[in-house]
């Protein structure tokens, strides 16, 4: 029997554990889309897990969908991760970047030049976000032309070779919660009639071109596709996904993936998982959907065969030493929610350890 505590093999390492740090946004970087020392501290931190899987990062201008958060398109990003990177490698962590086009989620308010949020349609998302100047409206955004769209599988292409340069050990697309991979994925957000849109081999077709791009640029054993079939967050409308995503693995399972990354939306969609994680060759990654708290109640999954790494989100943000923590079953810091989005050392550095 595996147990969450044996070594894996993933994107060319040997994991020490199968505990991963799941994608959060936190919103603490600096100006200009900048990684900060802070942020260097909090990875840090962390790096006792199997993998870190870094907040979502916007691989172009226009991908940015919240305040203070950062990015992988310039030379100055480039150089702040680097930073980032070899601390946590420093300290025996291995750490994979996520890639997040946030697409029609997001605000004018926060782009520069007069840019607006793009969608694969002008359908706006119903719902609110903080900004700057305040809760906002998400506003209908741009309809990507074809050539635009190609342009942004190319920034995708871009952002991963950024990534590399940077020291992360490879990239996560995020494929999910209702963002731009998602968006072209979903019938409710994809209304097109051309080669993206319609039926469902053009509603994958961007998800697929997005990660032969990337698996093009930096090799497919460091790449990996973050999903979540049937999320409605962010107004996503998925009214029968579990056909969609089976029909997405078997476009890209024979790439040779560094692993897939599942989050469920609920326990309903457990199905799902299981019929995808049959499906899909390589390592397995899940964020599960829990009946009580998501902690070493959730080890089983492991050991059951249901996933190869289970990745944790708010239980890892106040524990920096959560493999430890699970390995004897508490105890737990709790999570502070008002410290979520934003700030400074507050709720984000200075969680205690044992």
């Amino acid at each position: 029997m595996t147990t969450a505590f044996e070594p894996v093999h993933v994107a060319g390492a040997t994991l020490p554990n199968r505990i991963a740090l799941a994608p959060m946004t936190r919103s603490r970087a600096g100006q200009g889309g900048i990684a900060t020392g802070l942020v260097a501290e909090y990875y840090t931190q962390r790096a006792s897990a199997g993998l870190i899987i870094s907040e979502g990062i916007q691989p172009s201008v226009v991908g940015q969908g919240y305040p203070f958060t950062p990015g992988l398109h310039s030379a100055e990003q480039v150089a702040a991760w680097r930073e980032v990177t070899d601390s946590v490698h420093a300290a025996g962590g291995r750490i994979f970047a996520q890639l997040m086009h946030s697409g029609r989620i997001g605000h004018p308010s926060l782009l520069p030049d007069g840019l607006v949020p793009v969608a694969p349609s002008a359908v706006a998302a119903q719902g609110q976000l903080f900004t700057g100047d305040g809760m906002k409206d998400f506003v209908t955004p741009h309809e990507l032309t074809a050539a635009e769209v190609r342009q942004t599988v190319a920034d995708y292409a871009q952002a991963a070779r950024n990534a590399i340069e940077a020291g992360f050990d490879g990239v996560e697309l995020h494929g999910a919660n209702g963002y731009l991979i998602h968006q072209f994925l979903a019938p409710g957000s994809n209304l097109r009639t051309d080669e993206w849109g319609g039926p469902t081999e053009n509603r994958i077709r961007f998800a697929v071109e997005v990660v032969k791009a990337v698996a093009a640029a930096i090799g497919a054993e460091r790449t990996a596709l973050r999903v979540s079939p049937g999320n409605t967050y962010n107004d996503i409308s998925e009214p029968d996904p579990q056909p969609v995503y089976e029909a997405l693995i078997k476009e890209i399972d024979g790439l040779g993936l560094a692993y897939l990354h599942v989050l469920e939306a609920g326990p309903e969609a457990r199905e799902t998982t299981l019929a995808l994680r049959k499906q899909f060759s390589g390592p397995f990654v899940l964020n599960p959907a829990t009946e009580g708290p998501t902690d070493h109640r959730a080890l089983p999954l492991i050991e059951d065969g249901v996933a190869d790494l289970l990745a944790f989100g708010a239980l890892f943000l106040a524990n920096p030493d959560l493999p430890e923590r699970l390995r004897t079953e508490g105890p737990y810091n709790t999570p502070d929610p008002t410290t979520f989005f934003g700030g400074d050392a507050r709720g984000y550095t200075d969680y205690p350890t044992r």
